[in-house]
């Protein structure tokens, strides 16, 4: 019997998603959802991560049933190794993407001071100032252009291979570090921890499984202390430091009368020379004559989120809403850097007149429009994007423009600066109102959308019964939209908080829950556990915090979630990842890793269950500290 096609409102929690889901199936245009469909039943090895391809002698299957024939891979590898090798590969691409994202911005920063670009310059001289001194660079008396070269040789040098720790290591408590030493993964350079965990990884080389995931715990490390961190930092430097602003998110943002310029991806080096071309008064008049009342730019996914946290452009959607944003067929383009970026969305925007444009060398689209962007030539070539957006405003069909929803507004901005500047410039009362039990905790909720899960009913779920604990709630990355289509990122949200955390947040007149970033930004999170820790003067893991992926799809988000439990915080997530064919590993991540680190891994589906198993986490810290539960 033929399985009953899934309503929209099976999909997602949202009405905008509905509208354009229920579009896309009347002008026969599939979406993810229809792909997944089609994928399932997925492969069994595949899902149980007992799938080897790292030889031609294979690709091999493991079986982990006692009587098969089965067991071993052609070299003699068996699940345990099979599984931890294909685990450590995953923990490594994720890495990787997120931390050349920080590399993109050293050489921004390089061709800033080396006077090779006048698109871009330093917004945040004393910011650059401060984390220079703060790695270790001296800054006394000198010019800021030798402080800035310093730095970018310091923070390139962080990827390489002649070192025995990352310079923001800084940041982390001595008990974390010593414990670092004493287990052999304190991160060494980012490049060089990804190089050896596919070194380790070949066949004939690490065959022991706990081996293995150690060194996926510092290749993480490498990118939550290294690569990522200097991501976020530097783009603060160039682009500026988060203040709150308010916004707006949702479908509605796409407006009916002007060109639309949706950006997407996770870089805001193309994203703001977009932002800035748009605002060129020659380019507003051009799409006023071309019968437009303006230039609207917005944001989808994490570039979204760079934009949202410095300039306050509105957010259209997340990772199951890119697809549907195109379809609304109000967007004249959507200018794309990399990561997270669906190849389907290419088709999508030909079926209406919607450009679809490329930027980076390393993320070509087939059938996309391309105009690569380095810094000497940002500005021109973002200008002529931005001319070629308006020609396909006159392409647009009328017709077929359907914009579902009235935009809700949001409150963002929330950098660690702005976070400390709200509290005075101290961190003592976020302590006091925690010692007080106001705030029981922290909880850091980060992440994707994954179509194997109701759009957001996790994300949203999960917050909200956190926040009815009296545990504050941080979000990143598409989490953001989650939170702030649920109304939870405004002041108004606290009407949903426990008392405690409704007090406290009344009282500095914030949202319940706070807004960091993109994913890159979740370094944001480790850095104010590392300042909580010092000024307590105990290790990241005693504290009362926890971290959540409640709907996660890709290695970035394994990649954060090793990090954060190597850092010492015990991490939630929704969905297991491609483990479970060795009771070995599975053991490990969400048992020995504990005993190891002094935290580890959950996967609980039920976002109800998933707040208890973080409450009780948060319970038994606050014990430890000597705190009433």
């Amino acid at each position: 019997m033929a399985k009953e096609p899934k309503r929209p409102e099976d999909l997602s929690i949202w009405e905008d998603a509905h509208a354009m889901i229920r579009k896309a199936k009347a002008e026969g245009i599939e979406t993810a959802w229809d792909r997944l469909e089609r994928q399932t039943p997925h492969c069994k090895f595949c899902e149980l991560g007992t799938t080897c391809r790292n030889c031609i002698m294979g690709p091999c299957r493991i079986s982990t049933k006692p009587d098969s024939k089965m067991n071993l891979g052609v070299c003699g590898a068996d699940a345990d190794v099979v599984v931890a090798r294909n685990f450590g590969r995953f923990i490594a691409g994720g890495s990787a993407a997120h931390s050349d994202h920080g590399r993109d911005l050293i050489e921004v920063l390089e061709a800033i001071i080396e006077g090779d670009t006048k698109n871009y310059h330093i917004s945040e001289p004393e910011k650059l100032t401060r984390i220079a001194a703060e790695v270790g660079i001296a800054t006394e008396g000198r010019e800021l252009k030798e402080i800035a070269a310093d730095l970018v040789d310091e923070c390139y040098n962080n990827f390489g291979s002649r070192r025995a720790s990352l310079a923001f290591l800084s940041r982390v408590p001595e008990q974390r570090r010593a414990l670092w030493d004493r287990v052999g993964i304190t991160p060494r350079g980012v490049d060089r921890e990804i190089v050896e965990m596919m070194h380790r990884t070949h066949m004939g080389c690490d065959n022991d499984a706990p081996n293995t995931l150690l060194h996926s715990a510092r290749c993480a490390l490498s990118d939550g202390w290294g690569g990522s961190m200097i991501g976020t930092e530097l783009s603060d430097v160039i682009f500026g430091t988060p203040t709150p602003s308010r916004s707006v998110s949702n479908l509605g943002v796409i407006k009916e009368d002007k060109v639309n310029i949706l950006v997407h991806g996770h870089n805001p080096v193309v994203s703001e020379m977009i932002l800035a071309a748009a605002r060129i008064p020659e380019l507003v008049e051009k799409a006023k004559a071309a019968g437009a009342a303006g230039i609207n730019v917005a944001g989808l996914c994490c570039t979204g989120n760079e934009l949202l946290m410095r300039q306050g452009i509105p957010m259209a959607g997340n990772h199951l809403m890119t697809e549907l944003a195109i379809v609304t067929g109000a967007v004249e383009s959507v200018v794309v850097d990399y990561q997270c970026i669906m190849p389907s969305m290419v088709t999508v925007a030909q079926c209406y007149h919607t450009r679809f444009i490329t930027t980076a060398e390393k993320a070509k689209f087939t059938g996309a429009m391309h105009f690569e962007v380095h810094p000497h030539n940002a500005l021109e070539q973002a200008t002529a994007i931005v001319e070629e957006s308006i020609k396909a405003y006159t392409e647009r069909d009328k017709g077929r423009v359907e914009i579902p929803a009235e935009p809700v507004e949001i409150m963002t901005g929330f950098s660690n600066e702005a976070i400390l500047s709200a509290l005075g410039g101290t961190l003592t009362p976020l302590i006091d109102a925690i010692k007080a039990g106001k705030i029981r905790g922290i909880v850091g909720i980060v992440g994707c959308n994954n179509p194997k899960v109701k759009q957001d009913s996790a994300n949203v779920g999960l917050a909200k019964e956190l926040l009815k604990r009296d545990i504050l709630v941080l979000v990143t990355g598409c989490v953001t939209t989650a939170a702030g289509k649920a109304g939870l990122l405004v002041p108004e949200g606290i009407e949903m908080a426990g008392e405690g955390l409704k007090e406290v947040c009344g009282a500095l007149g914030i949202p319940p829950v706070l807004h960091l970033g993109s994913c890159v930004d979740n370094s944001r999170i480790m850095h104010l556990c590392g300042l909580v820790a010092k000024e307590l003067g105990v290790d990241i893991s005693d504290l009362p915090v926890g971290a959540s992926s409640p709907e996660w799809y890709s290695e970035k988000a394994a990649a954060i979630g090793m990090y954060a439990v190597a850092s010492g915080v015990m991490t939630h997530l929704g969905l297991p990842p491609n483990i479970l064919g060795s009771e070995t590993v599975t053991n490990i991540a969400l048992e020995g890793l504990e005993d190891i680190v002094g935290a580890h891994f959950v996967v609980e589906g039920d976002y109800v269950k998933a707040a208890e198993l973080l409450d009780a986490r948060i319970r038994m810290k606050r014990v430890g500290l000597g705190l009433s539960e």
